[in-house]
């Protein structure tokens, strides 16, 4: 597998990335894998190739970490792997210091995710969502002081506005503290927005891009059909799915063309919505998710399909533009 360079830094990942929001225990979402369910499919990654592995505290309550963590340990030498994880969300415990971007809580959640992880540092510490409530320069220099004391050896951030994400990377800069490397967005075929401002913002100033949700939460992957209940246990139980109104009649030419161009090559139409993702200009690797064996197959042949300018028009051609969601 040719590995792809992370952002403007020196770290090399493979161009597909494991999310890890599947794994952990049922009792946090009733889709989710329990340990002995996830481990084969951390293994069949790293057997494939796959070195770059995101997870997130608030996962289970902080058990994705503890399953992710043993797996890799296991089966994994720590400099073979890219681990990457999340701050933000309570995990657990629900008390006002628990949750957020401070100093307070940021310095606790990373010994905490180190302490599940059973790991002495993580390769990239990425903000889950803005903080309102904590100044950006409290937030940047406490994720600084991270990096500084050997706990993370990157910063990232996820799903905000541009404005926010330029304000943030301005701080750090002033301030000569640690700048975010990475930019974990939503994107896929029926949600599309952060092209306009996010994807050109990153890629002017050399961040890495790991888009989350490459397949809309299943919809491009058939697993949900349009104005439908769903067909999968998550289809029916993740609420996001409907909170979001993706894979709505808005959306059906989008997916009818999917259809249509993944017929014509005799594949998946999630090989061909990963297929689009990995083509267009600056996205480093999409974060698959992985609950049965043929899921990890079909995002690894993603990668031997080459799109046509034909085929990319086809399936952009349908979109129309959709409501800002995912930043919550």
């Amino acid at each position: 597998m040719q590995l792809r360079r992370l952002g403007q830094t020196g770290l090399k990942v493979s161009p597909l990335c494991l999310g890890t929001m599947t794994y952990g225990t049922p009792r946090w979402r009733d889709w989710v894998l329990d340990e002995a369910q996830s481990r084969p499919f951390i293994q069949q990654a790293l057997e494939a190739g796959i070195n770059f592995f995101d997870t997130a505290d608030m996962y289970s309550d902080g058990e994705s970490e503890r399953v992710v963590g043993q797996a890799l340990n296991d089966f994994a030498r720590r400099e073979e792997v890219v681990v990457a994880t999340k701050v933000y969300n309570p995990t657990g415990n629900r008390s006002p210091n628990e949750r957020g971007l401070s100093r307070k809580h940021i310095h606790h959640a990373i010994d905490a995710s180190l302490g599940r992880l059973g790991m002495e540092y993580v390769d990239l510490y990425q903000t889950h969502r803005w903080d309102y409530d904590t100044p950006i320069e409290e937030t940047m220099e406490a994720l600084h002081e991270v990096v500084k004391a050997g706990k993370a050896r990157y910063i990232g951030a996820s799903s905000m506005h541009a404005w926010q994400f330029a304000k943030a990377q301005h701080v750090a800069e002033r301030n000569g503290w640690t700048r975010f490397i990475t930019m974990q967005p939503m994107v896929n075929l029926i949600y599309r927005e952060e092209e306009r401002e996010m994807l050109p913002l990153c890629r002017d100033q050399g961040v890495g891009v790991i888009p989350w949700s490459p397949l809309a939460r299943g919809i491009l992957a058939g697993s949900k059909a349009v104005d439908s209940e769903g067909t999968t246990t998550r289809a029916r139980s993740d609420e996001q799915m409907r909170a979001w109104n993706l894979g709505q009649d808005r959306d059906a030419p989008v997916i009818e063309a999917l259809g249509q161009v993944a017929k014509a090559r005799g594949v998946s139409p999630a090989q061909i919505a990963l297929a689009w993702l990995l083509h267009k200009p600056g996205i480093t690797a999409p974060i698959v998710g992985a609950s049965k064996a043929h899921h990890l197959d079909q995002a690894l042949g993603a990668l031997d399909i080459t799109l046509s300018e034909d085929e990319i028009a086809t399936l952009e051609a349908p979109y129309v533009p959709h409501e800002v969601v995912g930043f919550s």
